[in-house]
């Protein structure tokens, strides 16, 4: 069910669900958290599907703020639009959309607060840009976790670098997230014998690519900063990270993808094994983000340490 309120007002929206709580009984209240979603008009929906898929393992309320970035609020007739989303519409949770113009884009936490569930944490998303220190940003500073996507942005190695500096405890990235399984598939290689030091390692991926950053800043500093650390990039928007080859005195190990969800490892005198290594896709990574409320302290050493030893001694190489 979707219901419209245009030219409304927070305090009316707040009323709104109230009553199709009373009416219907469609609004379950066994919420864990509120996520509260940062986008520019038009690009909502995929967000929200995102979120939506989410909910099912993490029934929340989701706050949709869409304003336009840049935009000189002077210039336009101050409005809020909003739709509320339940039932089939909202999967496991319920859904607020607020598009706001003019001076009621002004102050996006002002939006918000009053439709904050009571007494649950609140995470904040930004899908596409995000502003310079999402700690400090209006939707950021009510969160105890903020989610940005350094991907999405027009220069992705630059945003993870202003990442790296802007860091608080409590942020986190997508570019990170999508690592979780070329982590644990590395990790676990590295704990069967013979237990030797890691010699050089070399990483390739997308040039554009902040995850194949972070995959070479974790395994850097993880590893013991290893001399030979190479990063070789190849054509922008290639699909993230192609591989991972780690150095050792018995041999190399091999961790390479070279077709889309499946990924081939080669280790000294074992067969060669197929694995499965797919994309995460946006409801895996948000999902994912959400099982945690604390701050990610691993995240927060690769970001501000990791990446500065990286910058120190890799070697970049553009294939």
């Amino acid at each position: 069910m979707i219901v419209d309120l245009p030219d409304t007002t927070t305090s009316l929206v707040s009323k709104a669900l109230v009553k199709i709580r009373e009416e219907g009984g469609v609004v379950a209240l066994g919420r864990v958290l509120t996520l509260v979603i940062a986008t520019a008009p038009g690009d909502e929906e995929e967000a929200i599907e995102a979120a939506n898929d989410a909910s099912r393992e993490h029934p929340m309320r989701v706050i949709v703020v869409s304003t336009e970035p840049g935009t000189d609020t002077s210039e336009v007739a101050p409005r809020l639009d909003a739709e509320i989303r339940v039932g089939g519409d909202a999967g496991a949770s319920e859904v607020i959309v607020l598009r706001a113009w003019g001076d009621a884009a002004r102050d996006e936490e002002s939006l918000v607060m009053g439709l904050l569930l009571p007494d649950a944490p609140v995470v904040t998303w930004w899908p596409g840009v995000a502003p310079a220190v999402p700690g400090t940003s209006p939707l950021g500073r009510i969160a105890q976790r903020r989610i940005t996507d350094a991907s999405t942005q027009a220069d992705p190695q630059a945003a993870l670098q202003a990442l790296s500096t802007s860091y608080m405890p409590g942020d986190a990235d997508f570019a990170w997230t999508r690592l979780t399984l070329w982590r644990a598939q590395l990790a676990a290689v590295l704990d069967q014998p013979p237990y030797e030091p890691v010699t050089g390692v070399h990483v390739t991926g997308a040039i554009d690519s902040p995850s194949t950053t972070l995959l070479a800043a974790w395994l850097r500093l993880q590893l013991g900063a290893p001399s030979a650390c190479r990063l070789t990039g190849v054509e922008a928007g290639s699909h993230g990270i192609h591989g991972v080859r780690l150095e050792r005195p018995s041999g190399a190990i091999e961790l390479v993808r070279d077709v889309p969800g499946v990924a081939t490892l080669r280790q000294p005198s074992q067969p060669t094994h197929d694995v499965a290594l797919p994309r995460r896709t946006l409801r895996d990574c948000l999902a994912d983000e959400l099982r945690r409320l604390d701050p990610d302290e691993l995240y927060g050493e690769v970001i501000r340490s990791g990446l500065a030893e990286l910058a120190d001694g890799v070697e970049e190489v553009t294939a």
